[in-house]
């Protein structure tokens, strides 16, 4: 399994009454197609799957697989709390036609989540699963993280194949793709170190950013995949700001707001998220304006 490129982690449309809107998913990954992307990441973090019920998720999961682009490679968030369900929703997947599982810690009881704990869970999700694993280390949502000896070991098994890491610290990136086999595959989740982490050895990346400028970052990852690091620096830097404040500040809302500004369906997210106010929306606005008027300067 390859998973080289960027991965957009697509966001679950919803109709103003907070319906799943189906169609306007296939709409948009119809139009992901054409970006240059290697694949989606259905129903993760940027998904709103916290806030799905399970029958939902698997509506999601089969429109996207229907609408998903010949060779484009489907991971989908199955990991929950409850190690039982982490599996049954892998191997549900896994039926449904996805190729990857993206599980993250499991974290409510979190003074019992050792490294030990965390261990055991990816190794039994792993034994069982129909399909590879990829451990999503996601801190500043679940308040844990998988560090670099717990990710060696579980790079041991034949079926964990890798990590999504979306704690942006670059030590931590580093030290996993320092002490992981060569075959091991860190792929990030935080747009601002891309380009240091393609330079360390990561193979991709799976950015919210994207779900509104995914050129710009298939423009980034191929940059950095052919050497080009003064234009991989400059690509890097227009980034910055849509990630910081877009993405990490803003979040879900706004992604889906800057996404309706760009020509994809947004649409509302779900509560308990709140609505952008008119200075947030202005605030995306400009940072769209600036990004995309400086891509047009630069050609």
């Amino acid at each position: 399994m390859k998973l080289n490129g960027i991965f957009p982690p697509l966001t679950t449309p919803f109709n103003q009454d907070g319906a799943l809107a189906l169609d306007r998913l296939k709409e948009n990954i119809t139009k992901y197609n054409g970006t240059g992307v290697a694949g989606y990441v259905v129903t993760g973090s940027t998904g709103e799957a916290v806030l799905l019920g399970r029958a939902e998720v698997e509506q999601v999961w089969t429109a996207a697989r229907q609408a998903a682009g010949e060779g484009k490679i489907l991971i989908a968030g199955t990991g929950v709390d409850s190690t039982v369900e982490t599996i049954a929703r892998t191997n549900r997947a896994a039926e449904i036609g996805y190729h990857v599982a993206l599980v993250k810690t499991p974290y409510y009881y979190k003074p019992q989540m050792t490294p030990e704990a965390h261990a055991q869970h990816y190794l039994r999700v792993a034994d069982a699963a129909k399909i590879p694993v990829l451990i999503y280390s996601v801190p500043q949502f679940t308040g844990v993280a998988v560090e670099a000896p717990t990710v060696a070991q579980l790079a041991e098994h034949p079926n964990i194949i890798g990590i999504k890491e979306s704690s942006g610290v670059m030590q931590r990136v580093g030290e996993i793709i320092h002490r992981a086999p060569s075959s091991f595959l860190t792929l990030v989740g935080s747009a601002t170190t891309f380009y240091p982490s393609m330079a360390l050895g990561a193979v991709g990346g799976i950015l919210a950013v994207a779900d509104f400028l995914p050129e710009l970052c298939v423009e980034l990852y191929e940059a950095c995949a052919k050497g080009d690091f003064d234009e991989a620096r400059k690509l890097q830097a227009r980034l910055i700001d849509p990630t910081i404040t877009v993405v990490a500040k803003l979040g879900i809302p706004a992604i889906k707001f800057a996404m309706e500004r760009v020509g994809y369906y947004g649409g509302p997210a779900r509560r308990p998220f709140l609505p952008l106010n008119d200075a947030q929306k202005k605030e995306v606005e400009r940072i769209l304006e600036a990004v995309i008027g400086a891509g047009k300067r630069a050609d």
